[in-house]
C-alpha cells in the first residue's frame, strides 16, 4: 500500500524523534537534600551545554542516596557526609566500589523566628539546646523573652536519621557521649524546606540546614567556638577560610572511577564554570575559584 507524502514525512518525523531519544543519555543522581537545588542548577546549566545528557536528580537524603549507590541504582550518589564504614563494606560485598569527590563545602546555620531577639550562640549552648541531658530548655536561660512562645520554650526541630544533616549535626556539635532531645516540642523533618516552614510558624523554635538556603521567613544565628570568643556568620567566606566552627564538605560518590558521560559531567561540575555554579547557589567551592561577576 501507498502512503502519501504527508503520511511519509510524518513517518520521518516520527523516526529520527524516536532515533534521538534512544541517543540521549539520561544520568541519575540520588541523595543529599542540602544540596538539592545545587545539583539542580547544575544540571540545568550542563543540559543548556549538552543537549543530549540529561540529569534525573532526587533529593531524598544522603543515607538514601549512598543506599542506592550500595545496590547499583545510580550514577551519582549526593551526601552531605562521608561514607560510612558499613555503608562501605556493604557496597563492596555487592561489588560496588564507593569513590569520594569533594564537590563543594556548606555550613549549618543555626535558625530561629524573626521575632526571637537572640542573636548569637555558642557551641556549647547549642549542644545544650540540643542534647538529651542538655539543661537548657527555655529561651529566658539566654536572658530573652520571645514574643508569642508560651512559655518561652524551647521548641527543637532537626532532621531525621537517614540526612547527613542530621549525622554531621550529632558529631560535630552533640559529639560522641551526647544523644538527641526527643520530646513533645521537637520535631524532625524530611527536608530542608521543612524546617524553615516549622521555625517561620513557630516563635519557640530553632533548627538547623545547610547555610544556601535562604529565606525571611527565619533569622540565621552568629555562632562562636567558645563563649567569649568570635561570632561568626554562616558565610562563603568564612566558609573558605573556616572561621565558621560547623563548615563541613559535600560529596558526589561514584561506583569506582567515573567512566564515559559521568565522567565528563564530574569534570564539569569540578571545572571552573561548575564550580562558580556552587558560588552562585551560595555554597562555598571546593577550592579557590574566579567566577564573573554576578
Amino acid at each position: 500500500m501507498k502512503k502519501s507524502i504527508p503520511a511519509l514525512l510524518l513517518s520521518f518525523v516520527l523516526l529520527s524523534w524516536s532515533g534521538a531519544v534512544a541517543a540521549a543519555t539520561v544520568l541519575t543522581n540520588r541523595g543529599s537534600d542540602t544540596f538539592l537545588h545545587l545539583a539542580q542548577a547544575w544540571a540545568t546549566q550542563y543540559h543548556e551545554a549538552h543537549p543530549e545528557i540529561s540529569v534525573d536528580i532526587r533529593g531524598c537524603g544522603t543515607g538514601t542516596g549512598i543506599s542506592a549507590l550500595i545496590n547499583n541504582h545510580v550514577d551519582l550518589a549526593n551526601a552531605s557526609r562521608p561514607i560510612k564504614i558499613k555503608e562501605r563494606i556493604a557496597a563492596e560485598a555487592n561489588g560496588v566500589r564507593p569513590m569520594e569527590h569533594l564537590v563543594a563545602h556548606d555550613a549549618l546555620a543555626i535558625l530561629i523566628h524573626p521575632t526571637n531577639p537572640l542573636s548569637w550562640l555558642s557551641m556549647a549552648a547549642l549542644a545544650e539546646v540540643y542534647d538529651s541531658k542538655g539543661t537548657i530548655d527555655d529561651w529566658g536561660k539566654f536572658g530573652v523573652r520571645v514574643p508569642n512562645c508560651p512559655g518561652n520554650r524551647i521548641h527543637l526541630v532537626g532532621r531525621q536519621i537517614n540526612s547527613g544533616t542530621h549525622d554531621y549535626f550529632q558529631e560535630v556539635v552533640l559529639g560522641e557521649r551526647r544523644d538527641f532531645k526527643h520530646n513533645m516540642e521537637s520535631r524532625d523533618v524530611s527536608s530542608s524546606e521543612e524546617v524553615v516552614d516549622q521555625i517561620g510558624h513557630n516563635p519557640c523554635a530553632i533548627g538547623y540546614i545547610g547555610m544556601a538556603f535562604e529565606s525571611n521567613r527565619v533569622k540565621k544565628l552568629k555562632i562562636s567556638r567558645e563563649s567569649g570568643t568570635e561570632l561568626v556568620e554562616p558565610t562563603i567566606e568564612n566558609v573558605m577560610n573556616r572561621r565558621y566552627p560547623i563548615s563541613r564538605p559535600l560529596f558526589m560518590y561514584t561506583n569506582g572511577m567515573p567512566q564515559g558521560e559521568v565522567k565528563n559531567y564530574l569534570g564539569w561540575i569540578l571545572s571552573d564554570a561548575g564550580q562558580c555554579q556552587v558560588q552562585k547557589t551560595g555554597f562555598a567551592p571546593a577550592r579557590p575559584v574566579t567566577c564573573p561577576a554576578q
